[in-house]
């Protein structure tokens, strides 16, 4: 191997495949040290869309988020939610330190109108965590766009799709699969600058902490006739 080639491979800045990235954007720490761990750079990436594959909502992806979405509220940072299936259970958000007065809740009806109130939040530099709920398929070209709309607005992104398999392609950089286990939350990092890890991730956490605990039973279905992607209280 020649000098020159072996010091351009020995740069800080220069990323291998089979390492995990530790440079990139910067980043959110998740509130759970094992999951930082195998995260690029540490945390959560702001100014980027990261995908959460559930097999079906609640299975704990509020819990997971919590600790990064309370930090944002204590500073004063607003939370924004699309579409989610579930009624926010507002006691629980608030015993764990989300300003609940920080949170905006957007009821689109159909999926244009919620990808709309998606990109605009994402693209919005007021929203600092901005999380959106998607079933089934969603079109590469759309996923490329609400990255862009992350990267312009700067904050947390957060795409949380069902009806999906594993093994489905996204051109979203960063990308987990979430089930749920007893006492806690089973990770697997589907995609990442780096190999990914050689086993799942199990967060423990106390039950009621997790994401069964953070939504009401009762779907969230808007009332006819309303505005589209309008704010709504949490509920008290």
């Amino acid at each position: 191997m020649s000098t020159a080639l072996n010091t351009l491979l020995q740069h800080r800045e220069l990323w291998r495949a089979n390492r995990l990235s530790q440079t990139g954007p910067a980043t959110l720490p998740s509130g759970w040290p094992a999951l930082d761990a195998e995260l690029p750079g540490g945390g959560w990436p702001l100014a980027a869309l990261t995908e959460l594959r559930l097999d079906q909502a609640g299975v704990g992806e509020l819990g997971l988020l919590l600790p990064a979405l309370a930090r944002l509220g204590r500073e004063g940072r607003r939370i924004v939610l699309v579409a989610p299936p579930h009624i926010p259970y507002a006691p629980a958000w608030q015993a764990a330190g989300v300003v609940l007065s920080r949170v905006l809740w957007l009821s689109p009806t159909t999926s244009r109108e919620r990808l709309w109130a998606l990109e605009q939040s994402l693209r919005e530099p007021s929203c600092a965590a901005v999380l959106g709920w998607w079933t089934g398929p969603l079109p590469d070209v759309q996923c490329r766009r609400l990255q862009l709309a992350a990267n312009a607005g700067g904050g947390l992104g957060f795409l949380l799709r069902t009806g999906m398999t594993a093994s489905a392609a996204s051109p979203l950089h960063l990308r987990l699969g979430l089930e749920a286990t007893p006492g806690g939350l089973t990770l697997r990092l589907l995609k990442r600058q780096g190999l990914p890890p050689a086993r799942p991730l199990f967060l423990n956490y106390r039950e009621e902490e997790s994401g069964h605990a953070l939504v009401s039973p009762v779907p969230a279905r808007p009332a006819p006739g309303r505005p589209v992607a309008r704010p709504r209280p949490v509920p008290a």
